[in-house]
């Protein structure tokens, strides 16, 4: 796998995996590769500094946090500043219910279970149902931590 910085004509830079070198021509000759911000297909490589490690060894400033989960450069684009801050709060202040968000959604809207602040997923015609049917729901930009255990 290769990770190439992209560049489409809008001069929106953004970063995706390949399989290889070949694979990213393959697909962006056949205009299946898309800018990932406003979506044109005239996209390019853009000039990229190779990662190289300067030891084995791990320096502290670049070690995992105590949690144990690897740490994550911040984003840089400002729309993915927003979007990361707004995942920030919808976690800290809803309950995430996975892939039981369209039924916990209905019971609540129907008044079977008390209203609460809820997160999840929803499969698309659940989703469109749930519009259809008058549920206040909104898809959110990001796809939600999930919970393990």
């Amino acid at each position: 796998m290769i990770k190439f910085t992209l560049k489409c004509n809008q001069d929106h830079q953004f970063e995706s995996w390949f399989q290889s070198t070949e694979a990213f021509d393959k697909l962006d000759a056949a205009g299946m590769v898309s800018c990932a911000v406003c979506g044109t297909t005239s996209v390019t490589k853009a000039l990229m500094a190779p990662s190289v490690r300067a030891s084995r060894e791990t320096r502290p400033d670049r070690a995992a946090p105590a949690s144990g989960q690897p740490r994550l450069a911040a984003p840089s684009d400002p729309r993915a500043r927003a979007i990361a801050a707004l995942k920030k709060q919808v976690e800290a202040n809803s309950e995430y219910v996975g892939l039981e968000f369209a039924a916990q959604a209905r019971d609540m809207h129907d008044g079977l279970t008390p209203e609460r602040a809820i997160h999840g997923e929803a499969k698309p015609d659940e989703a469109r149902k749930l519009i259809e049917d008058g549920v206040p729901v909104l898809p959110l930009p990001f796809v939600p931590g999930r919970k393990s255990n």
